[in-house]
């Protein structure tokens, strides 16, 4: 892991948020809007060229844009993600958990070992691991937001996406068990249950109307209205799906 950025730490202290998988589609959304909603942040991913761009296209200073390089499928990586993070910054408001990953549909028994063990690290080992973290910090401070970006292949179980079904709808679960339990801390904790997105993760397919899917800035909207939601009220779980079916016949 690497972290690139000037440390802003005895400065006046603006509000901070990590977004993990920020260097393209969802995560550069999100971190889009809280760049103008006035965060400083913490960009992760595995690529420095993708993340240069997304500091790039927040207009936000090096000090207030601290980049990460990390691969979260290491069993040590959340725990250097918000070491860097807190020790760049010194506080967390916002963890947006986007990062996610999975093979093309792999039928359950042709899939690898290897590509499993990933799965389940990526998509729910780092993201429960990064929250505990995340939220030790935040209730020290009695207010705080975590958002776990999911997908709604955690309910519609579509063949071909076994594990990965699993592992998302796992997320939901411990999403709502981890509000249960930190709600009186003053910490949001929500699970975005997003429909199909035209991100670069789908491959492009005949039966797909790209243009009918969700747009990475429709989930990045969802994730700054849980942010942005009233103190007494916290959106638990949103589901968010296209308008129209992208997989409909046209």
């Amino acid at each position: 892991m690497t972290a690139a950025g000037t440390s802003p730490r005895g400065g006046a202290e603006a509000r901070v948020a990590i977004v993990t998988g920020a260097g393209r589609g969802i995560g550069r959304a999100v971190a889009l809007e809280l760049a103008r909603a006035g965060y400083s942040l913490c960009l992760a991913a595995r690529s420095r060229d993708e993340l240069e761009e997304t500091r790039s296209q927040t207009g936000l200073p090096p000090g207030r844009a601290l980049i990460v390089l990390v691969d979260l499928a290491g069993e040590e990586a959340p725990d250097q993600l918000m070491a860097a993070a807190l020790d760049c910054y010194g506080r967390i408001d916002v963890l947006v958990n986007n990062a996610g990953w999975a093979p093309p549909r792999t039928p359950l028994l042709k899939m690898r070992p290897v590509d499993l063990d990933r799965m389940i690290a990526v998509n729910l080992r780092a993201p429960i691991a990064l929250t505990r973290m995340a939220a030790a910090a935040m209730a020290a401070r009695g207010a705080g937001t975590i958002v776990n970006v999911a997908s709604s292949a955690a309910i519609k179980a579509p063949a071909g996406e076994a594990v990965y079904a699993a592992t998302k709808a796992a997320l939901i679960a411990f999403t709502r068990a981890a509000f249960s339990e930190l709600r009186q801390s003053g910490l949001k904790l929500a699970v975005i249950v997003a429909g199909l997105v035209d991100t670069a993760l789908i491959p492009n397919n005949k039966r797909l109307d790209r243009a009918a899917m969700l747009s990475t800035a429709d989930v990045a909207q969802a994730v700054m209205q849980i942010v942005n939601s009233p103190a007494g009220a916290c959106p638990v779980e949103v589901m968010l799906e296209p308008q129209l079916d992208p997989e409909r016949p046209r």
